[in-house]
């Protein structure tokens, strides 16, 4: 990507941005920084404090002292660049500008260090950061006013639900490429809610004799498509004849259909089942379109994709505590973390699998104490279906689970999910049959397995 500014803005307001607190905001509010649009001076405009400014600006103060103020990103995601936008601040802009991330508000990592702005411009900062984050910490040397502050990157969410619309900025989607936005940019056609009015949508100059435009969408995961929302709301004297929606290798989804002035139409139908990661929308001749949505279910191959992206964009620090909540080895977890960058996800379940086999009999039991005792959790998590059990078999299950501690010096391992309590209860008199050192083999197995179906359940 040549140009950063051409991502979606983490920060906006629209996506649920919010400047939460600032060290002082004494002659302009910090809310300013993430309103949509450019900056406007009013030359005249004077308020208690002093003249107004359309920006977040604090009162006057000497280093060491600086001002800073805390922002949650309103998608979180990777940052590609930003833009720190010093619009009308011309003799009392900060010197400089650095800018903190943070993915859980405890551990900061500074993504741009302290760097000289210009007065009354837009400074552009390239960021080299590979890692999802939530939040920001804007710092300003030593003090002085900004106009907006722009985040731009890469939607990485945490979850993707099991009916989604694929083509939602917040699930992940973009807008990649657009033929034409003279009027709106393309992005406004996948942004949360209805329009606001034309300003927010998709609209490309008019054009005369044969013609099209068109857009290509990233979905946030390869997913069948089951209905799709076609909406012109407020473009009532310049919305399209008619649209079409395809794969971008030239598959139809939907073929050429009229729409109407001012509408949300709604297509289920009409559709031609496939299962695609990106699509083209077509638009006859020209236009404005307001949202487009497509709503689908993920396929095991996307979400495969979604997981394998979390996982290569978390930060150190949560991606250690999320690979220990799937398997309580501190070393496993340490060489999980330490082979990333995956190349795919079965990249990872091989890895994890090559790990945990080299595992000596310490690390092993740390994972295994890590475990509640099969019964203990009445139909919590990977229990659930000892939710239905006869007290005479949980109490079995209790009796016997004691036994094979005092045996084996470990608590029963078994991958209950799917099982049930009877289930759970023969294979325990089963294997208490067995030698220590076949058994810890075995108990192991159920760990590894344990494993795999936790990874496969990040992002869900």
């Amino acid at each position: 990507m040549s140009d950063f500014t051409d991502l979606v803005d983490l920060a906006s307001e629209r996506l649920g941005g919010a400047v939460l607190s600032a060290t002082d905001e004494f002659f302009a509010p910090k809310e300013n920084l993430l309103k949509p649009g450019a900056a406007i001076f009013l030359p005249g405009k004077y308020i208690d404090t002093g003249k107004w400014m359309d920006g977040w600006e604090t009162r006057r103060h000497r280093a060491p002292d600086h001002d800073w103020c805390l922002i949650r990103l309103g998608a979180p995601g990777i940052i590609r660049g930003i833009v720190v936008d010093t619009a009308h601040f011309k003799g009392n802009f900060p010197e400089k500008c650095s800018l903190e991330a943070s993915a859980d508000l405890e551990t900061w990592t500074e993504i741009l260090p302290p760097s000289p702005l210009v007065g009354d411009a837009r400074n552009l900062f390239a960021i080299d950061d590979p890692y999802r984050y939530t939040h920001l910490r804007l710092h300003i040397y030593p003090d002085g006013g900004v106009a907006r502050l722009r985040v731009h990157g890469e939607v990485v969410p945490e979850t993707l639900g099991d009916f989604v619309d694929l083509a939602a900025v917040e699930n992940g989607a973009s807008v990649v490429e657009a033929s034409d936005m003279f009027f709106g940019s393309r992005h406004n056609l996948i942004f949360p809610g209805r329009s606001t009015g034309m300003h927010d949508g998709w609209e490309t100059r008019r054009s005369r004799g044969e013609h099209e435009d068109w857009c290509v969408i990233e979905l946030a995961a390869q997913g069948e498509i089951k209905r799709v929302e076609v909406d012109t709301l407020h473009f009532k004297g310049n919305f399209p004849e008619c649209c079409e929606l395809e794969t971008e290798g030239g598959v139809e989804i939907l073929r050429r259909t009229p729409l109407r002035a001012h509408s949300l139409h709604v297509f289920e139908k009409e559709l031609l089942l496939t299962a695609p990661s990106r699509v083209r929308f077509r638009i006859f001749p020209d236009g404005g379109v307001s949202r487009l949505r497509i709503w689908g279910l993920p396929t095991e191959e996307g979400r495969a994709a979604h997981r394998l992206r979390l996982v290569n964009a978390w930060t150190p620090r949560v991606a250690f505590a999320k690979f220990l909540h799937c398997c309580r080895s501190s070393r496993w977890a340490h060489e999980m973390l330490a082979a990333r960058p995956f190349s795919s996800w079965r990249e990872i379940e091989e890895t994890a699998a090559a790990v945990w086999k080299n595992s000596s009999r310490e690390e092993i039991l740390e994972a295994f104490a890590a475990h509640p005792k099969i019964g203990d959790h009445k139909g919590a998590g990977e229990q659930a279906q000892v939710k239905t059990a006869p007290e005479a078999t949980l109490e079995e299950l209790s009796r016997l689970n004691r036994e094979y501690e005092a045996r084996f010096g470990y608590i029963y391992i078994v991958c209950a999910t799917g099982k049930s309590a009877e289930e759970m209860l023969a294979l325990l008199r089963k294997r208490l049959e067995n030698h220590p050192e076949e058994e810890i083999v075995m108990a192991a197995e159920e760990q590894r397995l344990i494993t795999q179906l936790r990874l496969r359940k990040i992002g869900s």
